[in-house]
């Protein structure tokens, strides 16, 4: 059995670090701190991420037969997790995000590459009927696969798997998720998400619209913590003191503590807390997977489980 089967698009990260990365037009050269070729991918770093903490985790993608492509390949297996849904497409280039990381804030310029090109008949049923839970990453990316996840969602409930979601940002702004969120067991919007998802000024009024479509609601607050709503249950949980260094992907590895718990049926403000823990933990270290935490790590950084089974 697969615990963990995270579909979505992979993609190499080249990380730009400093305290002012704005580009400057008009043929200006600015110097950086540090330049960092690494994992990338909202999808990818969560897959590690829960790998990390001791998930069985497959993943499906699209890649190009290219460079980059071998290179995420390669880091994927080499953290444990199962590539044999993943496809390589000749024909199309794997797509790259630079990302320009300022201590507490980043710019993200992304080219998509093969990551829209994924259909809904690349899926591996195998792979499927063989997880727990399926989570899809960066929704708005999937232009190919998007019109048909609700059927691959309903097909994966039908075989009793649970469901989430991460939408990441939609680069064209339109923010429509109403096809996908009736058949969602978990949702993770950041709360700039949840207010462009339901065009509210006022998240608690945001999440008063979520939850009645949603059972589970994860809300990456960033240097707030998180919260997760179940009904009229409100959670909270702040982040752990850490020096940071780069907040690239801390999202992710939020995404990632909450589904260990998740599917561990820990209560869910348990795995709340392991999901902020883990965020913060992942900003020590540039990119998004170098600091990701095993949980033993996160319980000595100060994550403690009070009720979990």
């Amino acid at each position: 059995m697969i615990d963990l089967l995270v579909i979505g698009e992979i993609n190499p990260d080249l990380v730009l670090r400093g305290e002012d990365v704005t580009p400057a037009f008009g043929q200006a050269e600015k110097l950086v701190d540090d330049a960092l070729l690494t994992i990338g991918s909202s999808s990818v770093i969560t897959a590690c991420g829960a790998a990390r903490l001791g998930l069985d985790v497959a993943f499906i993608g699209l890649v190009g037969e290219d460079e980059f492509g071998r290179f995420m390949l390669d880091a994927m297996h080499a953290r444990g997790i199962d590539i044999s849904g993943c496809i390589l497409d000749p024909d199309t280039a794997t797509g790259m995000s630079v990302i320009l990381s300022q201590p507490h804030d980043r710019a993200i310029l992304t080219f998509a590459g093969t990551m829209p090109l994924l259909r809904l008949e690349q899926i591996d049923e195998t792979i499927l009927r063989r997880a727990r839970h399926v989570h899809v990453g960066s929704y708005f990316l999937l232009d190919n696969l998007r019109p048909d996840l609700p059927e691959l969602f309903d097909r994966a409930r039908t075989i009793g798997l649970t469901t989430s979601l991460d939408t990441n940002w939609d680069p064209s702004e339109t923010w429509d998720v109403a096809s996908i969120l009736p058949h969602l067991d978990v949702f993770f919007p950041n709360e700039t998400e949840a207010l462009r998802i339901t065009g509210k000024d006022d998240l608690r009024a945001a999440l008063d619209v979520l939850a009645r479509q949603v059972p589970t609601l994860a809300v990456k607050l960033g240097p707030q913590g998180g919260l997760v709503r179940q009904g009229d249950l409100v959670f909270t949980a702040s982040p752990l003191p850490v020096e940071v260094v780069d907040t690239t992907g801390a999202g992710d590895s939020f995404n990632a503590g909450f589904l260990f718990g998740f599917i561990n049926q820990w209560p869910a403000a348990e795995a709340l807390r392991l999901a902020v823990a883990c965020g913060s933990l992942s900003t020590r270290a540039a990119g998004g997977t170098a600091a990701q935490p095993t949980l033993m790590e996160a319980q000595q950084a100060g994550f403690r489980s009070q009720g979990a089974r």
